[in-house]
């Protein structure tokens, strides 16, 4: 290395060393972005250095719902099996947030001491991420439309990946939602080799196929596909009646596996980290255990005892998810165990700025469930104009709806309304989340 690289490496190493704590201690965020920006600008191939680095594999996890989740789960699943792990696990997934994460386990003089380095990357970044470093498994959950301000059409996203793919070494290692006909078709494509992950239990099947549905068209031939069942949005069982376009036979039988926390989501997220485990050479009975014990990353199905009640707090940040979250809580309060939910709507950049999404959410089945609806954040209003069309009439005396924008205020009276030894429920976007975190817990996310 030269001398000019080596003094831009440890001018790097040390900014990632002193910056988060000061930004924290400053009170003005996390931390998990600046130094990677700043770091980038001194080295421009600092990715690529640090990538080379890892010595038996970089995994990126790519894919609109369940990253954080799945990423935790085999990190954990890993760390168990005795490896060091390198992970974004702030969930920063553009370029100079996987920069920070990296730098942050490296030594003084950049030397990245690691196994494996488990990298959430944002779905439009992925093509920029593989001509940066080397990724020995691409591990891609699902697309679906999220943050309309930002993203294109699931078929133009996935275009891209193809594209980013194709020149990748044999040696990589696909591993892709087979249930999800726009990976799986992106998988027939490839030349890598490809595994495909997803559900074969009829019984989980819909009654319908929901509104927040992307992709139930053929990927080869535009046709309308022939669903025999769906488990999730667009993701289930189909066939194509125009063309030979059909679901791939998948790798692992989710018969035989468990599954973390609650909702269905939360099965495929388990499935795609065990299966990707199992190419690792993990054995079973460690993966197993991992599941069994496993606890939520921040958000995502985690839970808070305040007082002598439970709260668990569900990301809600697009149609899917939060058709899914709805789905899981419904079942939970069919059981008695609680009829409070508190929604947080906010439209900053973390969340995307366009919440027309909420129409597309099933949120009548929610509502049929009666019970108390708090409403809080920026848009407060917006999604309790949804909750009241929601009714099948205005004057449902079944549901309490109360709406309150002032979000501290809003989770006081969603306390209240749960009764001792009983949960409640809160779904917000990804900023609500963060501030009903550190209002919960009087402290932000480190």
């Amino acid at each position: 290395m030269k001398l000019l690289d080596r003094a831009r490496l440890a001018i790097a190493v040390a900014l990632a060393k002193i910056l988060p704590p000061l930004v924290k201690k400053m009170g003005l965020g996390a931390g998990s972005v600046l130094p990677g920006e700043i770091a980038r600008r001194l080295h421009p191939q600092l990715l690529s250095l640090l990538g080379e680095q890892v010595q038996q594999g970089i995994i990126l996890i790519v894919g609109t719902n369940g990253k954080t989740t799945t990423s935790l789960l085999l990190r954990t699943i890993l760390e168990e099996n005795g490896a060091k792990v390198a992970h974004n696990s702030s969930g920063a997934n553009l370029i100079n947030g996987l920069i920070t994460a990296l730098l942050a386990d490296t030594n003084l003089v950049g030397k990245l001491d690691a196994d494996y380095a488990i990298l959430e990357v944002d779905e439009n970044v992925l093509p920029l991420i593989v001509k940066q470093c080397q990724p020995s498994i691409i591990l891609g959950l699902n697309l679906f439309r999220d943050q309309l301000d930002r993203y294109g059409e699931v078929d133009v996203i996935s275009q891209r990946w193809q594209d980013a793919i194709r020149p990748l070494p044999s040696s990589t290692q696909i591993i892709l939602n087979g249930d999800d006909p726009t990976l799986c078709y992106l998988g027939q494509n490839l030349a890598q080799t490809v595994l495909f992950f997803g559900l074969n239990e009829p019984e989980r099947y819909l009654k319908e196929i929901p509104h927040a549905v992307d992709s139930i068209y053929c990927p080869a031939c535009g046709a309308s596909l022939n669903y025999q069942g769906v488990y999730l949005s667009h993701l289930g069982d189909y066939d194509c009646p125009s063309c030979d376009f059909t679901k791939a036979p998948l790798d692992i039988d989710s018969q035989q596996w468990g599954q973390i926390l609650v909702g269905i989501y939360n099965k495929y997220n388990t499935l795609a980290a065990a299966l990707t485990a199992q190419q690792l050479n993990i054995p079973r009975a460690l993966i197993d255990e991992t599941i069994k014990t496993f606890r939520a990353a921040f958000g995502r199905a985690e839970e808070l005892t305040i007082d002598d009640k439970q709260v668990r707090i569900l990301l809600s940040k697009n149609p899917v998810g939060m058709n899914e979250t709805i789905r899981a809580v419904n079942e939970i309060k069919a059981q008695g165990n609680s009829d409070t939910t508190l929604l947080v709507l906010n439209d900053r950049t973390p969340d995307g700025t366009d919440v027309s999404w909420i129409w597309d959410v099933d949120t009548e089945t929610m509502v049929a469930q009666g019970g108390t609806i708090v409403v809080s954040g920026d848009r407060a209003y917006d999604m309790a104009l949804r909750i009241q069309y929601s009714q099948p009439s205005l004057d449902d005396t079944d549901l309490n709806l109360i709406v309150n924008d002032n979000l501290k205020q809003a989770i006081t009276t969603a306390l209240n309304h749960t009764p001792a030894n009983q949960t409640l429920h809160i779904l917000p976007t990804y900023s609500a989340m963060l501030e009903v975190r550190q209002l919960l817990t009087g402290r932000k996310i480190q």
